[in-house]
């Protein structure tokens, strides 16, 4: 069964100010349509047909924009009135779901991954996971932490930022198993999914990567939103 997916598309895009002004992350324009526009191109290639959308800043002008459908895929929103950090934000929207799911895809509102869903449903199934975690191989990089896995792909540690010639990071997609989220999510509203979720239960939760390249992109500075603009402009319309 195909699942429903959550993105984050809360963000403010305080760093990307300099470039986008007034506008949501998620929002900025990449190649004649605003980012979301191709994470969405993205989930419809794999099948899914229901999003639901985690807004906050300025979130009118998604709504305004993406409706309640969009690309063929059924959206649903979830209004952040206050920040919640991303475990709050996907609690407060797993508890918010038109239609409950025992299973979640979740994605960033400002990356775009190219993602292979059966590849993490099969390994979610076949070791009956609580997580799958789609990692991307980078280069020469110091942006983002590295996952460490055993021989069967079970995820052992997260480890800190630091310059890295070649790894696998967790590039922020994910299959989760809600009902154990829930249950082993912090009971406060405000709090982070990577340090206070996946940094917390690595050795007692059963956490798994899927290693799949592709293409991959985070517009979250202003050099890799530039870079967006040309990687995307072949599909620009005319």
């Amino acid at each position: 069964m195909m699942p429903q997916a959550l993105i984050l598309a809360g963000g403010k895009g305080s760093r990307l100010q300099s470039v986008v002004n007034d506008l949501p992350k998620p929002m900025a324009p990449v190649a004649g349509y605003p980012f979301l526009h191709w994470i969405l191109l993205q989930c419809q290639s794999e099948g899914i047909q229901k999003v639901t959308l985690s807004v906050g800043y300025m979130y009118e002008s998604i709504i305004s924009y993406f409706g309640n459908q969009y690309l063929d895929i059924e959206i649903q929103y979830v209004v952040e009135n206050q920040p919640l950090g991303t475990g709050g934000a996907i609690k407060n929207s797993i508890n918010h779901l038109n239609e409950p799911a025992k299973s979640l895809l979740i994605l960033n509102g400002d990356t775009y991954n190219d993602f292979q869903l059966n590849r993490m449903q099969n390994l979610f199934n076949k070791e009956n996971a609580d997580l799958v975690i789609l990692l991307k191989k980078m280069q020469n990089f110091d942006r983002y932490g590295t996952v460490q896995i055993d021989a069967n792909h079970r995820i052992l540690a997260f480890t800190e930022k630091k310059f890295q010639e070649e790894a696998w990071i967790n590039s922020g997609v994910y299959l989760l198993n809600t009902e154990h989220f829930l249950l082993h999510a912090p009971q406060k509203e405000n709090f982070s999914f990577e340090t206070e979720f996946l940094e917390t239960h690595t050795t007692n939760l059963k956490f798994y990567a899927s290693q799949q390249k592709g293409y991959f992109i985070d517009i979250g500075i202003p050099e890799d939103y530039l870079k967006s603009q040309e990687d995307f402009s072949y599909l620009a319309p005319e």
